[in-house]
């Protein structure tokens, strides 16, 4: 895992790129990955985890409607919560992840293992689902947490 994080510094470092994440199911554990590398303090700028709906509308100004609507993990949720980030945190690359990581809280239209990541780098914002096997609830953060490297790195390339 820490080949990823440490390419991403690197290259944030050199297209002089700062970094800003809002997380929920993975807890902090992307904000983890960027900051174990040394020098990631050159490019990383926030790693928020809001992780009640309540902090994700008290912090993050997702709209209420948004949240009851369609529910904290989903499309819509993850879109403004990227969204929202640019503008609390000001840097050019933002992520943002929600999901159910389990072992409870699944339903038959939003099983457990399923994430939504965010992407936004300046104007151009890309939203992906997600359904990782259940195979525990590490195993799904990990799982996000390393698809979002993934993304991160193909959109500041």
């Amino acid at each position: 895992m820490k080949k990823l994080p440490q390419k991403i510094v690197k290259l944030l470092k050199k297209k002089k790129l700062k970094i800003s994440f809002a997380e929920s199911c993975t807890g902090g554990l992307l904000s983890s990955a960027i900051t174990s590398i040394s020098g990631s303090s050159k490019v990383f700028v926030l790693g928020l985890v809001a992780y009640s709906n309540q902090s994700k509308n008290n912090i993050l100004k997702i709209p209420k409607k948004i949240l009851s609507k369609y529910g904290a993990v989903s499309y819509e949720t993850c879109l403004s919560m990227v969204k929202n980030l640019s503008k609390i945190s000001k840097t050019e690359v933002l992520v943002s992840i929600t999901g159910i990581a389990g072992p409870k809280g699944g339903s038959r239209k939003k099983p457990v293992g399923l994430v939504y990541i965010g992407i936004k780098k300046r104007n151009k914002t890309l939203v992906k689902k997600h359904l990782f096997k259940n195979k525990g609830r590490f195993y799904i953060q990990k799982a996000a947490v390393d698809r979002s490297l993934d993304l991160i790195l193909s959109f500041i390339k």
